[in-house]
């Protein structure tokens, strides 16, 4: 069986990311997830915060086939690293899919090996993504349901330590 990575800066891990994880887990043997360290980005969490809450995030979801790493550089000399010849990307919109789409071009043209999956966002989670967490976090608004259970308490600590 296949090994696929799941690679994003994942500032915060939300609920959309982890049924991407779950769906994925289920159709690969090990499905690694890389948090991507982009010195362009300013993320309110660290490389290994965003590792360990993962991490924490799966394992309260009992998904055991998932590894969470941290990489910097290109999606695929991480895809190498971790011998994985699957790149799985979620869609929310049309808009994702054009991005993805002109991303998998260059991948395809670095590493003609690894073959690109997408996987469509389930409609709960179409409008979900990391920045409106942020922007409803920075606002002081509820988020729960919109991250995993079992980060939601590290994230609002987070928040609370960034008032003071």
């Amino acid at each position: 069986m296949r090994s696929a990575i799941f690679a994003g800066s994942f500032d915060p891990f939300t609920m959309g990311h982890l049924d991407i994880v779950k769906r994925a887990a289920g159709l690969f043997e090990t499905v690694h997830v890389g948090v991507l360290v982009n010195p362009e980005k300013h993320p309110l969490f660290t490389p290994e915060e965003r590792r360990d809450m993962i991490a924490a995030a799966i394992r309260g979801a009992g998904i055991a086939n998932v590894k969470v790493h941290v990489f910097g550089g290109l999606l695929v000399d991480f895809a190498r690293t971790v011998r994985a010849d699957v790149n799985i990307r979620g869609l929310r919109n049309g808009v994702d899919f054009d991005y993805e789409y002109s991303m998998e071009f260059y991948n395809k043209r670095l590493s003609p090996g690894l073959e690109t999956v997408y996987l469509a966002a389930d409609s709960t989670h179409i409008f979900l993504s990391s920045s409106a967490v942020r922007t409803l976090m920075a606002a002081k608004a509820d988020i729960t349901g919109l991250v995993p259970e079992q980060i939601y308490q590290l994230i609002a600590e987070r928040v609370k330590s960034d008032e003071q």
